[in-house]
C-alpha cells in the first residue's frame, strides 16, 4: 500500500477540505492511503472520518511559527519515509517542497487550488512566492486551467506538465431531494418565499458587501425575497451595517457557521457568488448538482459550469443590472426544479471516478523516475 503524505496547512470546514476528503472517501485505500499533515490552529479537521478510513493525522506548528512549523514538518516527512506527498496551499507549496526534497520524498506535488487578488492583503504572499512555485516539486497540479496558469504559468500549462484534477462532488449525495426542500422550507419558515442563498466566509475575497447591495436591489423587485448567509468572516459587523443601512435587517438572515449545508442548497432558490476570485468552488458544483441557479461574478473560470445552471455576470455591472438578469432568471425556473447529477457527471465533476483517475496518477508517478528528478 502507498501512503501519502497531504500537506493540508490550516484545515477549516470549506472548499479545500471538501476536495482532498471527496477524492480520499473514493480512492482504493488498499492501494493508496492519506496521512494528513495539518495546522494544529485548523478547526475543521475531520479527524474521527480520516481515522476510520485508516488515515493518520498529524499536527503541526501554525505556519505565523514557521521555524517550528518547518521543523515538524520535515520530522513527520523524514520519519515516515514517504515516497509520495501532495501539497494543497498553492504558493506556500514551496515550504513543504524543499522539505519533502530534503527529506527524500521521491514524488512532490505541488497543487493550486486558488488564486489571487493583488487588492487583498492576504494574498500579497502569494504573488510574492509565485515566481518560485517551481522550485522543489516535481509535479505540478491544478484544480482547473486558470489556476494552474496563474500558479505555473502558460508555458508550463502548454507543455502539458500541469495536470488538471478537477474540484469534485459525490454527485449522488448531493442531487436534488423535494422532501428535503420541504422539510427545510418548513422548518425555517420559508415556504412563501424566494430564498437567495450564499455560503463561504465573510471575507473580502467573497465579496458580500457587494452581494447585500445586489440583494438590496433584488428586494425592490420581489416582496418575498429573503436572503440567507451562512458563514462567518472579519467583514461580518461591516455586513450587518450595511444590511442596517439599507432597512432590510427583516429581509436577511445570517445562519452562522454550519456544517449540515446540503438541507439549504435543497431549501434555497438560488446561489449567489460574486467573488473577487476563485479556483473552482466546491459550492459551485453541489448548487448545480442540486438543480439550484448559481450566479458567478464572471473573475470565477467558466470551467465551474457543469450545467445550464451556471451563470455569470462581470463586477463592472451595477447591483441593479446583477438583480435585473437575476430575478429573471430565477422567476422563469423556479416551477422547473430538478436534479442535475447526471449533468455533473457527465461533465467530470463526480469524485467516484476522478478518485480513480488521481489514484492511478500517484501510481504511476512511483513507477516514473523521470517523475522524480524534473525540476528537483
Amino acid at each position: 500500500m502507498l501512503r501519502i503524505a497531504v500537506i493540508a496547512g490550516v484545515l477549516h470546514s470549506g472548499g479545500k477540505r471538501n476536495l482532498i476528503m471527496e477524492y480520499y472517501r473514493h480512492i482504493d485505500r488498499t492501494k493508496v492511503q492519506y496521512d494528513f499533515i495539518c495546522d494544529s490552529d485548523s478547526n475543521g479537521i475531520p479527524e474521527e472520518e480520516i481515522k476510520a478510513l485508516g488515515g493518520r493525522v498529524y499536527k503541526v506548528a501554525p505556519y505565523k511559527n514557521l521555524i517550528t512549523h518547518l521543523k515538524d514538518t520535515y520530522k513527520i516527512l523524514k520519519e515516515n519515509k514517504y515516497e509520495v506527498m501532495h501539497a494543497f496551499d498553492n504558493t506556500l507549496n514551496i515550504f513543504p517542497m524543499f522539505l519533502g526534497r530534503i527529506a527524500g520524498v521521491k514524488v512532490r506535488i505541488s497543487e493550486s487550488i486558488s488564486k489571487g487578488d493583488k487588492n487583498e492583503k492576504k494574498t500579497l504572499i502569494k504573488y510574492a512566492l509565485r515566481p518560485f512555485s517551481h522550485w522543489f516539486a516535481n509535479c505540478y497540479m491544478a484544480n482547473s486551467i486558470d489556476c494552474g496558469i496563474w500558479q505555473f504559468g502558460k508555458k508550463t500549462y502548454d507543455k502539458g506538465e500541469v495536470s488538471i484534477f478537477k474540484t469534485v462532488i459525490n454527485a449522488d449525495t448531493n442531487a436534488f431531494d423535494d422532501k428535503l426542500r420541504e422539510s427545510t422550507r418548513k422548518k425555517f419558515g420559508w415556504e412563501n418565499k424566494v430564498i437567495y442563498g450564499f455560503i463561504g466566509r465573510y471575507v473580502p475575497q467573497k465579496n458580500p458587501l457587494f452581494l447585500i447591495d445586489i440583494f438590496n436591489e433584488i428586494t425592490k423587485k420581489q416582496e418575498n425575497a429573503t436572503l440567507v448567509m451562512i458563514g462567518f468572516g472579519e467583514l461580518e459587523n461591516e455586513m450587518h451595517d450595511r444590511i442596517q443601512s439599507y432597512g432590510i435587517t427583516d429581509r436577511v438572515m445570517n445562519l452562522g457557521r454550519r456544517d449540515d449545508i446540503n438541507q439549504f442548497y435543497n431549501a434555497f432558490d438560488t446561489f449567489l457568488l460574486p467573488s473577487l476570485y476563485e479556483g473552482m468552488p466546491v459550492v459551485g458544483i453541489e448548487a448545480q448538482c442540486a438543480g439550484l441557479p448559481i450566479f458567478f461574478s464572471k473573475n470565477i473560470t467558466e470551467e465551474t459550469t457543469a450545467s445550464e445552471l451556471a451563470h455569470y455576470i462581470g463586477l463592472e455591472e451595477s447591483p441593479v443590472i446583477w438583480a435585473d438578469k437575476i430575478v429573471k432568471v430565477v422567476e422563469d425556473y423556479m416551477p422547473k426544479r430538478r436534479s442535475y447529477a447526471a449533468e455533473v457527471k457527465i461533465n467530470g465533476f463526480d469524485s467516484k471516478s476522478e478518485a480513480l483517475r488521481m489514484q492511478s496518477f500517484y501510481l504511476a508517478q512511483i513507477n516514473s523516475v523521470d517523475g522524480y528528478e524534473r525540476n528537483s
